[in-house]
């Protein structure tokens, strides 16, 4: 059996850089249109689409490379992909891999496609995470990106506004981005966000008030308040102005790196570092961790303590007591 090779679509045939999977087109019309559903209905999180699809497309280059038909598959096959995966990768990719798989061979199931499902039995690697990754900001370095940020210009408004709703409200960029308009608005005296979350999760969240005012001044100096089924958060064009299109998630991490970079900030920081900062910051300040869990949109309080990174900086002001 041929080892494994882990392959990005610039190293594979044209032929191959298909939508639709070689596995899952040879499995005929009805596997094909399920699992065209499967990417375009079912997982609505643009994030976890590019992860799942990427993890098929490599399982399917392995049966492939075997000789083994959708059909054909068996939790043997499974498992044994996973072993060659696990010495590639991290174990978190190994279970993502399987995850992908698992769903999409469950809707295929569902769907009449496939009689079982042959990734069920298989066990991912056990990978318990304790401590988050994100790099997070102290309220001092966030206050410094802030204020770095001229608003002489529509894009310092616009980026000031975007970075500050994501600090302000825990949102993460997907969700921030694909707000329109209408989506920040008045109730009673308050301002308010309306996200949509992981998971098909509708979600309100009240505004603080530095981002209603970075929103207020945005908003404004943009001319769209009255434009309510529109992008909010828009695209600048090569003359520096506002376009009618919604800015996308690269262009995004691009400008954060940007303004990180420009405030004289040094780390790996990314839009999911406000996410972090905000809820260390709500946390440090004594807020609940139940009511953190509630702003973030969080499933499970175990999620929401990953973002707490207030240890990170405890330690480092206890390090700093060795005095030698």
């Amino acid at each position: 059996m041929n080892s494994l090779i882990v392959r990005s679509d610039a190293q594979i045939q044209p032929a191959k850089q298909k939508t639709i999977p070689p596995l899952i087109v040879d499995a005929g019309d009805r596997a094909s249109y399920l699992f065209a559903k499967f990417f375009s209905a079912e997982i609505e999180n643009e994030n976890t689409q590019d992860a799942y699809k990427q993890a098929v497309k490599q399982f399917s280059w392995w049966c492939e490379d075997r000789g083994i038909s959708l059909r054909q598959l068996t939790p043997i096959h499974v498992a044994a992909y996973r072993k060659e995966l696990k010495e590639l990768v991290s174990k978190p990719t190994v279970k993502q891999h399987l995850s992908a798989l698992k769903s999409l061979f469950a809707f295929l199931v569902a769907g009449q496609a496939l009689s079982t499902n042959p990734a069920a039995g298989v066990k991912a690697p056990k990978h318990v995470v304790k401590e988050g990754k994100t790099p997070v900001l102290t309220a001092e370095q966030t206050r410094q990106l802030l204020d770095s940020i001229k608003t002489n210009t529509i894009a310092g408004l616009r980026d000031r506004a975007l970075i500050g709703v994501m600090v302000f409200s825990f949102a993460r960029v997907s969700a921030v981005l694909s707000m329109n308009v209408e989506d920040y608005f008045l109730k009673g005296r308050r301002s308010y966000f309306h996200f949509y979350e992981k998971g098909g999760v509708d979600h309100e969240v009240a505004a603080h008030h530095k981002a209603e005012e970075y929103m207020d001044a945005y908003i404004a100096a943009a001319g769209i308040g009255e434009q309510k089924k529109t992008p909010l958060f828009r695209s600048i064009n090569s003359k520096r102005q506002l376009t009618e299109r919604r800015l996308d998630r690269q262009r995004a991490w691009a400008m954060v790196k940007r303004r990180i970079k420009k405030s004289g900030l040094a780390g790996n920081y990314s839009p999911h570092s406000f996410r972090a900062t905000g809820i260390t910051a709500y946390l440090s300040n004594g807020g609940s961790l139940e009511m953190a869990q509630y702003i973030a949109a969080h499933a499970s309080p175990r999620t929401t303590k990953l973002y707490d990174r207030r240890t990170d900086f405890d330690t480092l002001d206890e390090i700093e007591k060795i005095i030698i």
